[in-house]
């Protein structure tokens, strides 16, 4: 079973891509009827982005032989750096926690971090110090300090009890409209060299086919709603694409 999650994500990867270019995530500005009953969305991603943090752990303990390898636990230091934030830091800071998020879009998260955490955990191995090591290292905590400052540079758009949008600015933002999913692109770029698994690499393959079609619906939504968009943005890669 273990052997067939990545090529499940890779599956679900060549679904989302186009899917997601027609049909945008109900979440956020594109919430909508018709997705079912919700809940808070800081419970919400607590729960979705927690069962990478406990899982992940739970696979690499007992699925994995090398679990006690400093270099494979220094891996695996990766992956939870990023969760740990994601699952309980990030939550607590949203500006609109009580804003919902659809049950299914949970339901669905939830799922696929917990086949993708067990993939990942039972996965990893040591690796020796060499180039893809240090460059796959390089470029995930380059991608975790863009992610960020990315998000730091958005809730900083809105002072409490406030709702509404506006054009970020700073950092990477003068060169893109989503620094903070070109962040996480990196990071599990950067996982995916570092590890050198078919589990990370399956999971930077999604990640790219989950974002990239996100950044090109945002990229477009800023255009259309802000008439003094800054016109040498694009959208997710900085100088490449439309402007």
């Amino acid at each position: 079973m273990l052997a067939l999650i990545p090529w499940i994500i890779l599956g679900t990867a060549s679904v989302v891509f186009p899917v997601l270019f027609f049909i945008p995530a109900p979440y956020g500005r594109y919430q909508r009827r018709g997705w079912g009953p919700s809940m808070p969305s800081r419970a919400a991603w607590l729960l979705m982005e927690s069962v990478s943090v406990f899982l992940f752990a739970w696979a690499f303990l007992t699925m994995s032989p090398f679990h006690d390898e400093p270099a494979a636990l220094w891996l695996a230091g990766l992956w939870l750096l990023h969760y740990l934030q994601r699952a309980f830091i990030y939550p607590l800071k949203m500006r609109d926690p009580g804003k919902g998020t659809p049950l299914l879009t949970v339901a669905m998260a939830v799922v696929f971090n917990s086949l993708n955490a067990i993939s990942n955990g039972a996965a990893l191995a040591p690796r020796t110090l060499d180039l893809k090591v240090v460059l796959g290292a390089l470029i995930f905590f380059a991608g975790f300090a863009i992610n960020l400052h990315s998000d730091a540079v958005l809730r900083g758009l809105r002072k409490p009890g406030e709702s509404g949008y506006a054009i970020p600015y700073g950092g990477l933002y003068k060169w893109v409209s989503c620094p903070n999913y070109l962040g996480e692109l990196l990071e599990w770029t950067g996982f995916a060299i570092a590890a050198w698994t078919f589990p990370a690499l399956a999971f930077a393959v999604f990640t790219f086919a989950n974002l990239f079609p996100r950044a090109i619906a945002h990229h477009r939504w800023y255009r259309e709603k802000f008439p003094d968009y800054p016109k040498d943005r694009t959208a997710i890669i900085p100088f490449l694409g439309r402007r």
